[in-house]
């Protein structure tokens, strides 16, 4: 795998592409003389792989999350966000967490088989599933493979409920699977906004949804019944906390019903990811930025504590937060939200074969 200098590729959000911390051999570029290394590099194209997966629902233990199941379509993400937290995963597959991240991405097209056979076991307590937790079930992959459709479908069928949370505009498409859920009380969508400003959102999140588009979704679903929250995450200090009110005003006027947020999480490889995107598009603020996460996370750039890793620590931090519950209570977007419906649950009759099966 090649590791090598910052390589600005249109519509890519990573200017490196570091090799993974679990390789144990690394590529670097080499001038021999003959101008090869200044050359211009086409873009690399993004190559979508099938993976055969044999369980679908995922566990987590983490007190920071208001869930613990949850379901990821595709592995890697073409949205290419910067800050992504997921990008570390995919040196578990011997990748880079840079470009190859971005590029090279695994979907799970047998994960509605997957689902119904889970659910049908015996051993399943009905409890709210979110879909793309980790990598957005949403990207541009989902225009042709439908697999979080087909998740959506699983979930009507069964009466399971299910929460997404996603910063594309394709959630749209399907409104009809939602509109049905909500009615039975069984999902809410979650829309990231992290910024309002178009170019920010082009360089930071290059192949997602604009702004505009993001808000448009938000106005769209919620007129059509089905309840719709935002999440502003990650909040950059000194980038984006700027825009802490605007977005919630918004967002409450598109027809949001409630609003969270996290800091900036920089795990891992993502140090090195930020921080030459920083130096690439942002040099005159680069340190200045990078000092302002620092102050909310104890003088590094990252905390992994639980309790403190969503949200720092601080006086930065702590304004941050203040400046949120304020925005908040001001546009009514503090009230808790009602729990997703669990009593629905029931395995079709055409899962009884499927159950002798069940493990």
């Amino acid at each position: 795998m090649e590791t090598r200098g910052r390589e600005q590729h249109r519509g890519r959000g990573s200017v490196i592409n570091p090799t993974g911390r679990f390789e144990h051999e690394q590529t670097i570029l080499f001038d021999d003389g003959w101008g090869t290394v200044e050359e211009e590099r086409p873009s690399p194209r993004t190559v979508v792989l099938p993976e055969a997966v044999r369980r679908i629902i995922t566990s987590n233990n983490s007190p920071d999350l208001g869930f613990d199941k949850s379901i990821n379509p595709y592995k890697g993400c073409e949205h290419g966000c910067v800050y992504c937290y997921a990008r570390p995963t995919h040196a578990y597959l011997g990748m880079s967490p840079g470009l190859d991240f971005e590029t090279r991405i695994f979907s799970k097209p047998d994960a509605a088989a997957a689902l119904r056979r889970e659910l049908s076991r015996p051993s399943w307590v009905p409890q709210t599933i979110v879909l793309g937790a980790n990598t957005d079930a949403y990207q541009p992959a989902e225009d042709e493979l439908r697999i979080a459709r087909s998740i959506l479908e699983v979930c009507l069928e069964f009466g399971q409920p299910v929460s997404i949370i996603t910063k594309s505009a394709r959630v749209v498409r399907d409104r009809d699977l939602l509109v049905e859920l909500a009615a039975r009380n069984l999902t809410r969508v979650m829309v990231s906004v992290t910024t309002l400003d178009s170019g920010l959102c082009r360089v930071m999140e290059p192949r997602a949804s604009g702004p505009r588009r993001r808000l448009a979704a938000i106005r769209h679903l919620s007129k059509a019944g089905v309840p719709v929250g935002v999440m502003m995450a990650p909040v950059i200090p000194a980038l984006t906390d700027s825009e802490i009110e605007p977005v919630v005003q918004a967002v409450a006027e598109a027809g949001a019903d409630s609003l969270g947020y996290v800091l900036l999480r920089l795990p891992r490889e993502l140090k090195e990811l930020f921080e030459a995107w920083l130096h690439e598009h942002f040099p005159d603020r680069a340190r200045h930025i990078l000092w302002a996460i620092r102050d909310t996370r104890g003088g590094e750039l990252y905390q992994a504590d639980f309790g403190r890793r969503m949200s720092g620590s601080g006086a930065w931090a702590r304004l941050i937060r203040r400046r949120f519950q304020v925005a908040r209570h001001r546009h009514g977007l503090d009230a808790p939200t009602a729990p997703l419906a669990t009593d629905r649950f029931a395995v079709p009759d055409d899962g009884a074969q499927l159950r002798l099966f069940a493990g």
